[in-house]
C-alpha cells in the first residue's frame, strides 16, 4: 500500500520526495471509531514551515481501515495513552508517509520542517520498511535543555513513543547507499491529542 501512496502537494520546499495519506479516528471508554475526512492542521508555533493552513490529503485506503488489525492497533496506542495520561476521549490522526529520493543520487527529507513538536500528546512512529537507505537517523531532545538521543530505526514495525510535551523530535534526510538505485523510507505517524483535533478553532468532533 505504501508503494501506492500519492505525492503531497503541499511541500513548500518545492520537493517531490513525499508521499502521504491521512484519517483521523476518536477513542473514548474503549470504543474505537474512525473519524470522517478533515484537513490536517498544525499552529506555526509547531511547524513554522507547513503551519497556519489546513492540508487536505488522500484518505487512507480502505482495505488498510477495513483490517481488524488497524483498529487493533489504534486501540493499542490510545489504550497506551490512558495509562501514561488518564482515560479520556482521544483524536487521533494517522499519517502513511513514504519518503524517497527521486532516483538514483536523489535525496528525500522525513522532517523537511527540522526539529519540532506537533502540538498533540503523544505520537507513534512505526517504521513500516527502507530501502537501499543511507542516512535516516532519528533525533529526540529534551523540549527544555541539551540533552538527547540520536537513534535509527531499522527493524520493520519497530515503534517510537513520544511524549510531544517533554521532546522535539526530526528525521535526518535519506540517500541512497547504493547511488545507482533510488531509495525509500515508509512510515506510520499516530498522533493522539485530548479535548479536539487540532484545527484554526479546535472544537471536539
Amino acid at each position: 500500500m505504501w508503494a501506492d501512496l500519492p505525492p503531497d502537494q503541499h511541500l513548500r520546499d518545492g520537493g517531490g520526495y513525499r508521499h502521504r495519506r491521512h484519517g483521523s479516528f476518536t477513542f473514548n471508554e474503549g470504543h474505537f471509531s474512525e473519524a470522517p475526512p478533515r484537513a490536517h492542521w498544525q499552529p506555526v508555533e509547531y511547524n513554522a514551515l507547513h503551519g497556519g493552513y489546513e492540508r487536505w490529503f488522500d484518505p487512507l485506503p480502505l482495505k488498510l481501515v477495513a483490517a481488524p488489525a488497524w483498529a487493533g492497533l489504534m486501540q493499542g496506542l490510545a489504550l497506551v495513552a490512558d495509562a501514561l495520561r488518564g482515560p479520556q476521549r482521544w483524536f487521533g490522526e494517522a499519517h502513511m508517509f513514504r519518503i524517497d529520493t527521486g532516483g538514483p543520487g536523489g535525496i528525500g527529507r522525513p522532517t523537511p520542517e527540522g526539529a519540532h513538536r506537533d502540538g498533540v500528546d503523544l505520537v507513534a512512529v512505526m517504521l513500516i520498511g527502507r530501502d537501499n537507505v543511507r542516512g535516516g537517523e532519528t533525533r529526540v531532545f529534551d523540549a527544555r535543555g541539551p540533552q538527547g538521543m540520536r537513534f535509527t530505526l531499522a527493524e520493520p514495525f519497530s515503534v517510537l513513543l513520544l511524549d510531544d510535551e517533554r521532546v522535539i523530535h526530526e528525521t535526518t534526510p535519506i540517500q541512497p547507499a547504493d547511488a545507482a538505485q533510488s531509495a525509500w523510507r515508509d512510515t506510520l505517524v499516530v498522533t493522539l491529542r485530548r479535548s479536539s483535533f487540532q484545527g484554526p478553532e479546535a472544537v471536539a468532533a
